[in-house]
């Protein structure tokens, strides 16, 4: 179960694959409202997308211009096989690449060890996005 590939995608490009993954893990798993998950900032993002061996996207996130890393998901039968870290891994060699100083985002609070793990910091206090307790985090490049 452990082999799989990540790549650059665009949401003009990959849209359903990117929902295939964002659906079950924000919409159905977490609640989120879908008119909430899918927003105006997809299409100007660079995406990530993980796939297994047979094609299947098991994973996504993606950057803005500014640096900001969100919607890092990954399939539940996927998690805790680095799939989320080779996402992460990814954003941030995009944002090196376009010359960016630093990265953050928004970290879900059971999140937020992962993120650490990756060399982020938290600051600042805890808020609500999207009904979920996250903490802002960021990492200088």
């Amino acid at each position: 179960m452990s082999a799989f590939s990540v790549r650059t995608a665009t949401w003009r490009d990959d849209r359903e694959a990117l929902q295939s993954v964002r659906i079950p893990v924000f919409v159905a798993e977490q609640k989120v409202d879908a008119r909430e998950e899918f927003d105006d900032v997809d299409p100007v993002c660079q995406h990530i997308l993980a796939f297994d061996a047979n094609g299947k996207a098991i994973g996504t996130g993606r950057i803005d211009g500014h640096g900001k890393i969100g919607r890092m998901a990954v399939l539940p039968e996927w998690r805790k096989h680095r799939v989320g870290m080779a996402i992460l891994v990814q954003a941030i060699e995009l944002a090196r690449n376009a010359g960016l100083a630093r990265v953050y985002l928004h970290a879900q609070l059971s999140a937020a060890g992962f993120y650490r793990r990756a060399g982020f910091t938290a600051h600042g206090e805890h808020f609500f996005e999207a009904g979920i307790e996250h903490v802002a985090m960021e990492r200088t490049l």
